[in-house]
């Protein structure tokens, strides 16, 4: 910010001019911060007095260059009543409360403007030509290590930093905090009567109307110390901090609501901004009522200093608010992906009859990619057709109630993850392992299932049309630009890995919407709504509710995978990313189209292998990338940490030497 390299302290004293235009001030206060942190001193001993010892070396820098400061305006007057001057000139000419009741909060509770704010703060340069002591709070002390060494200035330093506000009057500073009170109050007041929030609470929590209590509250207690009435006040601030513990444990009942009944980012920053308030009124009383305030305030500058940096930080804002929705997220995959778990052999036998169910669905879908591509559309249009055709079919499969392989990983991922709770035991890490084991027996049934119908389906209809027209419905064309395309000497690993993400991004978005859908009752207006009962009538109402309720996440899961199957690729060409999608299961279609075509010869030739090899890792990559991420985000949204990742392995390859069996056929019994 400034050049670090030849400053003076002399020449920042000298410099110290009471009658300055206050930008110059407030410019003069930031060099004078900076010299206290990074300046050179070449003898933080020369200005002590001969009795007095200069602090410990283990003293951080900013604080040993401080005492050298007073040790220097202790010996030098005409400095020490410039630099009183200027520190009480300046402080009688900004706006204090702007510190103490706004510095951590957002002016609305929307966590977008709340981000735009802090992206203007990290990428726009702030001046020093300000009336708002928070924005020359944030230009004082813009390094992390800030807030460390204002909490290790001693009480002897303490005590001598009085000369820094020696110049201003004693009141000054509290009718500032006590106006700054008055904010939050009000702040707090407004949002826990506002409805979104209030609707939220554990209505218990508000029986006594603490909200609406609290300004009253605060109001006798300003009476109590203007008037000085030492008898009354005890019992009024008793009554003021009850009602503050009464907002807080109502405002701490929103997330369990929330819980239940679906997660909104914004309510959750409104909570939070909420909370903070409250510790902010707390921490403000205890600098008013403390009987020596310096310790108490220098504490609360230190705690801003934190705040300030907190408040930069774009990465932290979204790590924190979107944890808990990222969770019921995670944990509306987990109820859905329980389905698509086999622990016995009679589910084992479904899974291989649902997923057979999709491999038939997705023979035809081959089919109208290859139809959607001899038009010749548009890669746009190309694409969007294709998204649809996908997107039709993964829907049918999933009102047939049958299975693609691949859209299990990223929904069995979080029930895998829930598990990882309970592994501190023995008990514990072996039903991890059982779960792993039914996992993987799930999705290998699953591409089993798919491809052993899928692919004979494919060869079926083409010789059906050599039959019957002389040709197949796939010419040798297209067959041979299947080979080329598919092969694994090609980019199609990293396709089949890329399309992995899409799986797992249609997880997420399938996880969103369904909390959308419960955060907004959409279920109880389908059900309740008049002109929906008057045209439905009731029972067919509620029908339609539970429906909805149930098969929205399904439905938003497949119609978005669908599409973006289709349209990435082609947006992705348009800026000149030439990207495609390798699905195993359309893969293995497209394959054995190619070989209806080409006919058994084919079998003899290695491009046609190359593109089996291809398919095989087609189908651990997508499965393998969508479950990891899956599995990642289950774990940071639950918080919870693989320490013991040794143990954990060295059950699973136990399970896999003596029961190898265990993940591929499910146990008798």
């Amino acid at each position: 910010m400034f050049q670090r390299q030849g400053w003076d302290l002399t020449a920042l004293l000298n410099a110290a001019h009471p009658q300055a235009p206050l930008a110059e001030r407030n410019l003069w206060l930031v060099r004078l911060i900076e010299w206290l942190r990074h300046a050179p001193l070449k003898d933080e001993r020369a200005a002590a007095p001969p009795a007095e010892a200069a602090p410990a070396p283990s003293a951080p820098l900013p604080v040993r260059r401080l005492k050298y400061l007073l040790n220097l305006l202790e010996r030098h007057p005409e400095h020490a009543k410039a630099f009183a001057e200027v520190i009480a000139s300046v402080w009688a000419d900004v706006d204090a409360i702007s510190l103490f009741a706004e510095v951590g909060f957002a002016p609305r509770m929307a966590l977008w403007n709340e981000f735009l704010g802090r992206l203007r703060r990290r990428l726009l340069p702030l001046s020093a030509d300000t009336r708002d002591l928070s924005e020359l709070f944030e230009l004082l002390f813009p390094e992390e290590g800030d807030e460390q060494w204002i909490n290790a200035v001693d009480d002897d330093l303490l005590r001598r930093l009085g000369l820094l506000f020696a110049g201003a009057p004693e009141g000054d500073w509290r009718d500032e905090m006590r106006a700054a009170i008055t904010v939050l109050v009000s702040a707090v007041r407004s949002a826990g009567l506002s409805g979104a929030l209030r609707v939220r609470m554990d209505p218990q929590r508000l029986a006594r109307r603490p909200f609406r209590n609290l300004a009253t509250a605060w109001e006798q207690v300003e009476h109590a110390l203007d008037d000085g009435d030492t008898a009354a006040l005890p019992g009024k601030l008793q009554f003021l901090r009850g009602l503050l513990d009464e907002c807080r444990a109502a405002v701490r009942s929103v997330p369990d609501h929330l819980e239940e009944h679906g997660v909104s980012v914004d309510l959750m920053f409104g909570v939070e901004q909420m909370q903070a308030r409250l510790r902010r009124v707390e921490d403000l009383l205890a600098v008013l009522l403390a009987e020596h305030p310096q310790r108490e305030l220098l504490r609360l500058v230190a705690s801003l200093v934190a705040v300030v940096h907190d408040r930069r930080s774009v990465r932290t804002l979204f790590a924190r608010h979107y944890s808990l929705l990222a969770r019921k997220v995670a944990e509306r995959s987990a109820e859905t992906g329980e389905h698509y778990i086999t622990r016995n052999r009679e589910e084992y036998g479904d899974m291989l009859r649902r997923a057979g169910g999709g491999g038939l669905v997705i023979a035809g879908t081959t089919f109208m990619k290859f139809a959607i591509m001899a038009i010749g559309l548009s890669a746009f249009w190309g694409g969007f057709w294709a998204g649809v055709n996908y997107a039709a079919s993964f829907v049918l499969i999933l009102l047939l109630h049958w299975t693609v392989a691949t859209k299990q990983p990223a929904m069995t991922a979080p029930a895998l993850a829930d598990k990882l709770r309970h592994i501190d035991s023995d008990a514990g890490l072996q039903a991890f392992v059982d779960e792993v084991a039914h996992l993987f027996r799930s999705q290998t049934a699953g591409i089993i299932g798919n491809l052993a119908l899928a692919a004979p389906m494919v060869l079926v209809v083409q010789m059906a049309a050599w039959l019957s027209f002389g040709r197949p419905l796939v010419g040798a064309k297209e067959a041979e630009h299947v080979l080329h395309s598919l092969t694994v000497l090609g980019p199609s690993l990293f396709f089949a890995a890329f399309t992995g993400v899409l799986l797992f991004a249609s997880s997420l978005i399938a996880g969103w919407v369904e909390n959308w859908f419960v955060f907004h009752r959409l279920d109880s207006a389908i059900a309740w709504n008049p002109r929906i009962i008057a045209k439905l009538g009731a029972g067919r109402a509620a029908r339609w509710s539970r429906w909805w309720r149930d098969n929205i996440s399904g439905l938003t899961a497949n119609i978005s995978l669908g599409l973006m199957l289709g349209l990435v690729p082609a947006l992705l060409g348009f800026f000149g990313l030439p990207i495609e999608v390798r699905h195993v299961t359309l893969s293995t279609g497209q394959l054995a189209a190619a070989a209806g075509a080409l006919g058994w010869d084919v079998l003899r030739h290695w491009p046609f292998w190359l593109c089996v090899l291809s398919i095989l890792g087609t189908g651990v990559l997508n499965v393998g990338v969508s479950f990891f991420l899956a599995f990642k985000v289950a774990l940071r949204s639950r918080g919870i940490r693989l320490a013991d990742q040794r143990r954990v392995r060295a059950a699973v390859w136990a399970r896999m030497r003596h029961q190898p069996m265990s993940f591929l056929v499910p146990p008798k019994a």
